[in-house]
C-alpha cells in the first residue's frame, strides 16, 4: 500500500485531450513520500507513463534514423538529386525547424496541456513524413523534411515524464527514453538498408508516417492521465529559465554532447572501413557497443541513490573525453586501426551518452519550476536539435580542412571546455528559479 500513497489510480476510460481530466493529479504527489524500501522504485503508474512515452519517443525516432543512413544516396535519384548542397539541406533542415519550435511548443504544453501539443506535433510529423512519401523532385523531399521538423514534441514529452515520475526515479524514466533512442538507432542501422531495397525512400517515409501515426495511438490509450496542477501554478517568466546558471550549463551540455557525437560520426564510419568492417555491417560495432552500454547503467542509478548525481554527470563527461582523446590519438598515428580498439572505445563512448541523456534531462526537470518545465525543457530541445545541425556543418569542414586528427583535437576540446565549466554545477530537487 506504501507505494500507492498520494496516486489515483488512472482512468479505465480513454483520455480526452479537450476536457480536463477529473482526477486533480495523476502523477504522484512530491509531498506524499513513500516508505525508504520504495522511495527508488517506480509505481505502477510511474512504470506505466515511463514505458509508454518511451514507446513515443521510440517510434518518432525509429522513422527518423531508418532515413537517415541512406538518405545522401537514395535523393540523387530524384531529379535536382546531382546539386550535394541542397541533398545537405534536405538532410539537415528537419534539425533546424526543430530547433525554431522546441520552445514554442514546449511553452504551449505549459499552457494548454501536454497531450494537446504531442498529439499536434505527431499529426504535423506525420503530415511531413506523407508529403515527403509523395515528392517527385528534391524540393518536396526538402518541404516535407522540413515539416518533420515542425512537429517538435520532444519537450512536451520529456515534461509530461516529469509531471508523471518522482525526483527520485526520474533519472531512470529518463534513462528508458534515452535507452529507447539508441536501441532504434542500431536498429535503423541494421534494417535501413534492407528496407530501401524492397520499398526505397518513398516507402520509408510512408513507413515513418505510419510509426507517427502509431505514436498518437499510444498518446490516446495508453499513456496515464496528464496531471492538470501544472496549468493552475502561478506563472513564471521564460528569462528566470535562461537566466539560471545551472540550467545554462545543462544546455550547454546538451549542445556539446550532440556537436561531438554528429560531428565524430564524420569519421568514425571511415575508421571502421579501414579496420576492416564494409559500411554494411557497421551495426556489427555499434549494436554490441550500445547493448552493453545499457547494461552499465545501473552503475548511474546506483550513485543517483547513494546522492553522488553530480559525480556521475562529470563522469560521463569525463568518459566523453577519454573516447574523443583515444580517437585523436589513434588518427594521428596514423596506425591502421583495429576493431579491438575501436569497439572497446564506442562502448566507452554510448556508457558516457547514453548516462548523459539520462541525467542532463532528469536534471532540468527537478530545477524548473513546475509552471515553466516545458519551457525549459523545450530551451534544452532547442540547444540538443542545433548541436545536432552544428555538429554535421562543424564535423563536415573540420574532416575537409584538417582531417580526422584536426575534428578529434577539436572535439576533445569542447568537451574539456563543458567539463570545466560543468565542475560548479550543484544538482538541486525540483523547486523554484531564482
Amino acid at each position: 500500500m506504501g507505494e500507492n500513497r498520494g496516486l489515483r489510480q488512472p482512468s479505465t476510460e480513454p483520455p480526452s485531450l479537450f476536457m480536463p481530466s477529473p482526477a486533480p493529479s495523476a502523477a504522484p504527489s512530491p509531498s506524499a513520500p513513500l516508505p525508504p524500501t520504495a522511495a527508488h522504485a517506480m509505481t505502477p503508474l510511474e512504470r506505466r507513463a515511463s514505458v509508454s512515452l518511451a514507446l513515443i519517443f521510440a517510434l518518432r525516432m525509429l522513422g527518423l534514423f531508418l532515413v537517415l543512413p541512406v538518405f545522401a544516396l537514395e535523393a540523387r535519384k530524384y531529379p535536382g538529386g546531382d546539386d550535394p548542397a541542397l541533398v545537405g539541406l534536405a538532410m539537415g533542415i528537419y534539425g533546424l525547424t526543430q530547433a525554431l519550435l522546441q520552445l514554442p511548443l514546449g511553452m504551449a504544453s505549459d499552457r494548454f496541456g501536454r497531450k494537446r501539443v504531442i498529439v499536434l506535433g505527431l499529426l504535423v510529423f506525420a503530415g511531413g513524413s506523407l508529403l515527403a512519401a509523395l515528392a517527385d523532385s528534391l524540393t518536396g523531399l526538402l518541404l516535407g523534411r522540413a515539416l518533420q521538423g515542425a512537429g517538435a514534441v520532444s519537450a512536451a514529452v520529456t515534461a509530461l515524464l516529469a509531471d508523471q515520475t518522482r525526483d527520485a526515479v526520474r533519472t531512470k524514466a529518463m534513462a528508458l527514453v534515452g535507452g529507447s533512442i539508441g536501441l532504434m538507432f542500431a536498429v535503423a542501422l541494421v534494417a535501413a538498408p534492407l528496407l530501401t531495397a524492397h520499398i526505397g525512400l518513398s516507402g520509408l517515409f510512408g513507413l515513418t508516417c505510419a510509426l507517427a501515426l502509431a505514436g498518437v495511438a499510444v498518446v490516446l490509450w495508453l499513456v496515464p492521465p496528464e496531471p492538470t496542477e501544472h496549468r493552475n501554478a502561478p506563472r513564471g517568466r521564460l528569462a528566470d529559465v535562461w537566466a539560471h546558471p545551472d540550467l545554462l550549463r545543462l544546455n550547454l551540455g546538451v549542445f556539446v554532447l550532440h556537436t561531438v557525437q554528429l560531428s565524430m560520426w564524420v569519421a568514425v564510419p571511415a575508421m571502421l572501413v579501414q579496420a576492416g568492417l564494409p559500411k554494411d555491417h557497421h551495426w556489427q560495432a555499434y549494436l554490441p557497443a550500445v547493448l552493453l552500454s545499457f547494461a552499465a547503467m545501473g552503475g548511474l542509478f546506483a550513485l543517483e541513490r547513494a546522492g553522488h548525481l553530480r559525480a556521475a554527470l562529470l563522469g560521463s563527461i569525463a568518459l566523453v573525453l577519454v573516447v574523443q582523446l583515444g580517437l585523436g590519438g589513434l588518427a594521428a598515428s596514423g596506425a591502421t586501426p583495429t576493431l579491438w580498439v575501436l569497439g572497446p572505445l564506442l562502448f566507452v563512448f554510448f556508457c558516457g551518452f547514453n548516462a548523459l541523456e539520462a541525467s542532463q534531462p532528469s536534471l532540468v526537470s527537478r530545477m524548473a519550476p513546475a509552471a515553466l518545465r516545458g519551457a525549459a525543457l523545450g530551451s534544452y530541445n532547442t540547444l540538443q536539435s542545433l548541436g545536432l545541425f552544428a555538429g554535421g556543418a562543424l564535423g563536415g569542414a573540420l574532416v575537409k580542412w584538417a582531417g580526422a586528427p584536426g575534428l578529434f583535437a577539436t572535439t576533445a576540446v569542447l568537451t574539456a571546455l563543458w567539463l570545466v565549466l560543468t565542475w560548479p554545477l550543484r544538482p538541486t530537487g525540483r523547486g523554484q528559479v531564482h
